[in-house]
């Protein structure tokens, strides 16, 4: 697939105050600088589409951007932020379900991974969460440029284990790097594909 056309569409704080306009979504969720902004600049090529920030919880609404006039990227507030207030917190993940568990356009979630560490508990509990709701999401390890390739297949080998001991069957898994562009072409492709069996 190519990105000829990247335009934000707006933010909203509920379903409810979305755009109008109604088409597929494929959102993009992780942890605190798990590097989701720039992905998702990475995937556009534009490198100030979605605000990048050395800040955590920098993106505090849930923000659409229209794709070639067919389909929205979604880019949703974080969760697991440490340097915010429990209340803001609790406000994100409220924003966050309102948006994951009531959006109608929602066809996939891409939950981002930082590819340096092993699975964390909020990641699992999130997933885990995701299963319970049925809602489909697929993987994204990111920043797959800072481990060697050894390193980094032995990593997102070992978190696909852990994983395994909460799904029998894995859900699509990706590698990505917003420097070197790694994953990209995959991404966009898997998009592509749930696009044309609509």
């Amino acid at each position: 697939m190519k990105i000829s056309k990247a335009v934000f569409s707006g933010s909203s704080g509920r379903v409810s105050d979305k755009p109008s306009l109604r088409l597929p979504e494929f959102a993009f969720i992780g942890r605190s600088n798990v590097g989701k902004s720039s992905l998702i600049n990475a995937l556009c090529k534009q490198g100030k589409l979605a605000h990048t920030s050395s800040t955590p919880g920098k993106t505090q609404l849930v923000n659409h951007f229209l794709i070639n006039d067919s389909w929205y990227l979604v880019d949703l507030p974080g969760y697991g932020y440490a340097k915010i207030s429990k209340k803001d917190r609790k406000g994100l993940s409220e924003i966050n379900q309102n948006y994951i568990n009531e959006s109608q356009e929602l066809q996939l979630l891409f939950v981002l991974l930082d590819s340096r560490h092993e699975i964390q508990k909020i990641d699992l509990n999130f997933l885990i969460e995701l299963g319970k709701a049925e809602v489909p999401f697929a993987i994204i390890f990111t920043k797959g440029d800072k481990l060697g390739k050894v390193a980094l297949n032995k990593r997102v080998e070992e978190n696909s284990k852990v994983l395994l001991e909460y799904w029998e069957e894995l859900p699509k898994i990706f590698i990505s790097s917003a420097e070197t562009g790694m994953g990209r072409e995959e991404v966009l492709s898997y998009i592509e594909s749930i696009l044309d069996r609509k």
